[in-house]
């Protein structure tokens, strides 16, 4: 039977499901279908009605599969929100380590601006501060992989004499997208492009060579 006029029809399951569930699919497949569906929600709609019941319905799994791979609605968020980002925030070397953090940068703030990501962000990193589990789970899926691709984005700048080789990178990290966590998080002022573009401006002209 169609559905109502007025009412939005149910979302599309996968396709292995659809072909009448020949056999069980593969548990990679079946993880990327949870993930990708997780990602799209969150980018469209933000957290607040993420629930088991609705990405297994959208992903076309059991709830029980859910909670064998994520123990929590934190960690299932944490986990679709790395993998929706993962292309958009990619570290790109051309070659000219300002452009490349302006790129990197601008595309950050775009996605905690203009989509639902940066209350989903904000959200996750308030859970973390009590829930030890997706503490763990934010620095190991999270935060220390797009810490890795920084410093060594930048490392290999310092390398080609772009930033001078007495500073630790490191801390340039913290420095450069510290200070877009901190507007997001106290949001005094907001991020916008000329903050983005002051913000290189300003940290790549203290540390590139005299």
């Amino acid at each position: 039977m169609p559905p109502e006029p007025n009412e939005p029809p149910e979302p599309k399951a996968p396709a292995a499901r659809r072909n009448g569930g020949r056999g069980r699919r593969p548990a990679d497949e079946v993880r990327a279908d949870v993930l990708r569906a997780v990602g799209d929600l969150l980018l469209a709609e933000g957290i607040a009605d993420l629930t088991f019941e609705r990405v297994a319905r959208l992903a076309g799994v059991s709830k029980t599969t859910l909670y064998k791979w994520w123990p929590s609605r934190g960690a299932l968020a944490l986990d679709g929100f790395f993998h929706a980002v993962e292309q958009t925030l990619a570290f790109h070397d051309t070659g000219d380590i300002r452009a490349d953090l302006l790129d990197q940068l601008r595309h950050f703030a775009h996605v905690v601006t203009e989509t639902p990501g940066g209350q989903v962000l904000a959200g996750l990193i308030g859970e973390a501060q009590t829930d030890h589990e997706l503490s763990a789970a934010f620095r190991a899926l999270y935060s220390s992989e797009r810490r890795r691709l920084a410093v060594e984005r930048l490392r290999k700048a310092q390398e080609v004499g772009q930033i001078r080789p007495t500073i630790d990178v490191r801390v340039l990290v913290d420095q450069l997208w510290g200070a877009i966590y901190n507007r997001l998080l106290v949001p005094d002022e907001p991020i916008t492009d000329d903050f983005v573009l002051a913000l290189v401006d300003n940290v790549m002209d203290g540390v590139k060579p005299g």
